[in-house]
Parts: C-alpha cells; structure tokens; sequence
C-alpha cells in the first residue's frame, strides 16, 4: 500500500461547491427543475399503486404472488415470481426472430448482448427455432460455429458493430417469407419504430429507457468536482435529454408488447410513458445458474492467486467498465479513506477502463486484475466476501448484481428504484447508499464492522434469493411464456396444465 503520508496529502475534490448553481449549464439547471417533476409524478403513481405498495411491503415473497390466477397481461409484479416448470415441454414450438444490434461473439460483451445470448441459447435448447440478425463481428473474433441446438445467426454484411435495421429488417422478411415468425423480439431498438408500427407479434425489451438515462446525466454532474468542467459534449447530451424523454413517450407506442427489465421501468412505462397496462410485461434478467454458484474452494484459491494474505479481515470486489458512469469516482475516493482507516480491508477490481490505472495508485490494497475472462468470473465472486456495485446509472439492471447474489455475497449498492425495487429487495441482502461519496464511505464502514462473518450469513439469503429470480432457466420460461402468449391468446391464462 502507498505510505499513508502520500495518501492524505494527495488533495481531494470538495464535494459540495459553495456556489453549486453557478457552474451549472443553463440547460441543466432546466433538467433540474424539470427532473423532480417527472419523479414526483412517478413516485405519486408507484406510493398509490397497491401492487407496488403490496411488494415492497412484502419484499416480494408473499404466496399471494406465486398463487396468481388469471390472465398473464393483467399483473403488474414481475413473471419471475411465478412458478414454472422447466422439466415440462413447451405449450407450442416458436419461430422467434431476434433483432440485437450485436452478438457477444467478443470476449468483453456488455450487458445486453449477454441478455440476447443467455437468453435465446436457452429458448432454443427447449426446442424454438431461434433467427438472430446482428451486426458483423469484429474482425479480430471468428463467428462461432452454427450449432443445431443453438440460435441460427444472420450477420448482417459490412462494418463490424454497425447496425443497419433497413438491412436486418430485409433479412428477416426473407427468411419469414415462406415460414412466417410467430414472434419478433427487439432488444431495445434494435427495431427502429418505423418497422414497429401495426405489428401486433412484436416484443421489445427495454435495457434502459432515456428518462433513467436523464437521471443518471444528472447523477454523473452533480458527482464532478468544483474545478472539473463539464464537456461540452456531456453538456450537449443532457440538453438534448428532455427531447428524447418526450419523443419516447410518443414512439413507444409503436411496439405491441413492450418488457421492462426492472419494476420501477415497468412502473415508469405504465405512470410516465402512458402505455396501456395490459402491453407492459416485468420480466427481470437472468445469468446461469450453472455457471455462477457458491464455491469457498475455488474463491479461496483465487485469494492465493492474486495475492491477498490469508490475514485480510474482508474482501471487497466491483467489475465491469471502469468508467464514470459506472460510479469508480466515488469508489476510488471512497475506499482510498476506507484503506487509511482499515488497512487489512482489500478491494478486487476486474474491469478495464480509464479508472484502471487510478485504483493502482491506492497499492496493496486493490488489486487491478484488469478484464477477467468469463470462465474465471466464478472464482472472482467466490473470492469475495462482499460485491460493491457503485453505478450512477439507473436504466436497466446490472447483471453482476445478479451474479455476485448467485454466487451467495452480498451486495453495496446504489439506492436507485430499479435496484432497490427488483434485487435488494430486502435490508438482508445488503447495503444500499445514496450516489455520494459520504453516503458511499458510511456504508462501507458498516460492512467493515459487520464482518466477513455477517457477510456469509447474508450472502446465504442472497444466495436463496437469486436461484429463486435471477436465474437463466426462470428468464427463459417467463419469456416463452410470454411469447407464447403473443402468438395465441389462449396461452395467456394462467395458471394452465403445463404449469
């Protein structure tokens, strides 16, 4: 670790400018004012639903939710509760085309390219025919090879990464020419609106939707130092926010049947958004539970590996993109007081980014393991005591929230409604801080004084929490559930003989 000298002479960063209004943009002192105004109303809508009411309440656990009767359209609380039974065939056999703008054949794919993968992998070894049309990959990576268990892939033809849905659309018309699709399935746009309208079997699943997106821009700002001027280009974007906030309300409509990825999205499509109740479907990720599970063994070893002392009193871990927006201010400036405090505290990084070589500068105590491959992911969790996700971004919902909990750790978390209201959903789940440094470092400091041995008996109710919502195999039925149902309606009622 660096001397401790070096540590508190390197100068921070108030916080809080004294003069905060003044180094604002005109155009976010506009977003300001107009932001609380969109999460009132929002809010006003979820404290008087009384489903959101009953599952916060209940921490989503009541039997009242698995003992549902009825029509599929009609809920509001997320499939994931429901009970299906993955030993029993489907209903009907699907012809799915699947629009992503890009195929995890790269071996760093984000979020939603995972999403697509896990998803269709599975939907296809349960017998659907599965069409992804996708951007060309990257020359570096080969495609994979066709498999006749797994998703049929259209690259499409030209630069890798660049989506053309003119293109994909001209595909998938094609290949449905004389085998119609019972289903389409967008992730977010990857079908451009302009397809959308009038096509009553498509579903797009939304990972993030750009009323979340104006809170996060707003987020990110308010986390920049006093001396540390906005880009013109940030500056740009949130100007242009309102916009896009406003022109989504309207296109939106265009999609049949839309998913949100979180309950609060769902709340906010349904409250902000205005789409009927009955075309919005909640329909949390899922990661595979067979990949991603306890093993003390295989984490104590990944310990030896990258050098953290048997001694360490608690392990904490974050990964993913090292970028701003992903919180690494506040965790660098947060755990660089924690590590003066604490000294036998270690905190793993895996991730690249420009953050990188900043957690560098804090020493012995956080190890820079840069991007871990996939197939190592498991023994990084497992080498954890406690995951710490320290995101500025509200859309969507982090996948390695949902594998750190799969692999039975704990979570520190941002307090956000999609986070709050979707996984830690219960105090025993973790901890949840307000996106500053000070709210950050407290929370911290309580998982110092809890312990690594409170942090195992939490991370077992993690553990029974996530095989229950976040796995691959209980995604994959709530989604063919749901596409089955936008084939026939008669697959809408529930609960049927296949369940």
């Amino acid at each position: 670790m660096a001397p401790a000298s070096s540590l508190q002479q390197r100068p921070r960063k108030p916080r809080c400018p004294s003069q905060p209004m003044q180094s604002l943009s005109p155009a976010l002192v506009t977003l300001l004012l107009l932001v609380p105004f969109l999460y009132l109303l929002l809010l006003h809508h979820s404290s008087c639903s009384p489903v959101f009411t009953h599952l916060t309440a209940n921490a989503r656990s009541s039997s009242s939710l698995t003992a549902f009767s009825g029509d599929l359209r009609d809920i509001e609380f997320s499939w994931n509760h429901l009970p299906f039974t993955p030993s029993k065939p489907p209903l009907a056999k699907l012809k799915i085309a699947v629009f992503s703008r890009k195929w995890p054949v790269a071996t760093a794919p984000g979020g939603m390219e995972r999403h697509a993968h896990t998803l269709h992998t599975a939907l296809a070894a349960r017998g659907h025919r599965v069409h992804v049309f996708t951007s060309p990959p990257p020359h570096t990576e080969a495609a994979p090879p066709a498999s006749p268990d797994g998703p049929q892939l259209h690259f499409l033809d030209g630069t890798p990464g660049q989506w053309r849905c003119d293109e994909a659309w001209k595909l998938y018309e094609a290949e449905g020419e004389n085998d119609p699709f019972d289903v389409i399935h967008s992730e977010s746009v990857a079908v451009f609106h302009r397809y959308a309208l009038g096509v009553p079997n498509l579903v797009v699943s939304w990972h993030g939707i750009s009323l979340e997106a104006l809170h996060s821009g707003i987020y990110q700002d308010l986390a920049r130092g006093e001396d540390e001027p906005m880009s013109p280009q940030f500056n740009q974007t949130l100007s242009q926010s309102v916009h896009r906030v406003l022109s989504e309300v309207r296109f939106f409509r265009s999609y049949a049947h839309q998913v949100a990825i979180s309950d609060s999205t769902g709340e906010m499509l349904r409250d902000v958004y205005q789409i009927p109740g009955r075309r919005v479907h909640v329909i949390l990720n899922g990661v595979d539970e067979a990949q991603f599970a306890p093993d003390l063994e295989l984490g104590r070893a990944f310990r030896e590996e990258i050098g953290v002392p048997k001694s360490a009193d608690l392990v904490l871990g974050v990964s993913g993109r090292l970028v701003k927006d992903k919180g690494h201010p506040l965790l660098y400036e947060a755990f660089s007081k924690l590590a003066m405090r604490h000294p036998n505290v270690y905190l793993l990084v895996a991730g690249k980014g420009p953050w990188e070589s900043r957690y560098m500068d804090l020493g012995r105590n956080a190890k820079v393991l840069g991007a871990v491959p996939p197939g190592k992911l498991r023994a990084f969790y497992n080498a954890l005591d406690v995951f710490v996700d320290p995101t500025l971004r509200p859309q969507g919902l982090d996948l390695t929230l949902m594998e750190a909990m799969q692999c039975g750790k704990p979570v520190v978390a941002t307090r956000f409604p999609s986070i709050k209201g979707s996984i830690v959903v219960k105090d025993e789940f973790g901890y949840m801080f307000a996106p500053n440094v000070e709210s950050l470092l407290e929370r911290l400091e309580a998982v110092v004084e809890d312990g690594a041995r409170r942090a195992a008996e939490r991370g077992r109710a993690c553990r029974d929490y996530a095989k229950s919502m976040f796995a691959a195999t209980k995604m994959a039925l709530a989604y063919e559930r749901l596409f089955l149902c936008v084939k026939n309606e008669t697959f809408c009622g529930y609960p049927s003989e296949f369940d």
